[in-house]
Order: C-alpha cells, then sequence, then structure tokens
C-alpha cells in the first residue's frame, strides 16, 4: 500500500522534530510549515486513524512502529538525494528542494541503485 506525498511529508516533519527538539506537537508542525493548526489538525487526525500517530495526553506526537519506517525511508531518501545533487554541484537549497519532490516518486530499486553507487564510488 503506498502512502500519499502529504502523509509521507507530514510523517517526516514529526521525524525531523523529533530528533531537533525531542517532542512534537501540532503547533510546531504548524509553526513549521506555515499552516493553520486548523489544517494540521485534520491531517493529524487522519494519520492517528490510519496508524501511524499516537498522542498522549499532554497532546504529544509520536510516530507508530508503522509511521516511524514511513518517515525514516523518506528522510533518507532526501538526505542522500539532497547531498548526491549537492556533491555535483547543485546548490543546497535547489538540492533541497528537488530531492523534496524525488523522494516521493523515486522507486525503491532505483533509490536503491544510487545509494549503492554513492557507496561504492
Amino acid at each position: 500500500m503506498s502512502v500519499s506525498e502529504s502523509k509521507e511529508n507530514y510523517l517526516e516533519i514529526i521525524y525531523m522534530l523529533g530528533i531537533k527538539q525531542g517532542q512534537v506537537r501540532a503547533v510546531d508542525i504548524a509553526d513549521y510549515l506555515g499552516f493553520t493548526r486548523a489544517s494540521v489538525s485534520i491531517a493529524l487526525k487522519n494519520l492517528r486513524r490510519e496508524n501511524y500517530i499516537e498522542t498522549d495526553n499532554s497532546s504529544l506526537i509520536k510516530l507508530t512502529p508503522k509511521g516511524k519506517a514511513v518517515a525514516i525511508s523518506v528522510y533518507e531518501k532526501h538526505e542522500i538525494l539532497s547531498a548526491w545533487f549537492v556533491s555535483m554541484g547543485v546548490d543546497e537549497d535547489t538540492a533541497r528542494d528537488d530531492a523534496c519532490r524525488i523522494e516521493h516518486v523515486i522507486s525503491e530499486k532505483s533509490f536503491n541503485a544510487i545509494k549503492n553507487f554513492l557507496k561504492n564510488r
């Protein structure tokens, strides 16, 4: 089952904010994205319903094992693709933007080939 780009983005952001801050709340995501709390709340409700995240009594958002697997996969793609583009002379902003778009559509087969190529060069 594939995960939509929007869900992948939210899961990746929750993962990144968790690394950076230790804990994540809906307001953190809204601030990061520049979205309203209401739109973030709707997205989080859908992620919770599909068992990608859970929240505790303090409204802290945690990735479930299912959500964490998706988040780590997307994050890894983003990091490797960004670094690869920069190594080829692409400026960092463009590299990050391009990686953000590509990370959602690249096949695992192609991504693994890129990873292996970079590892063996």
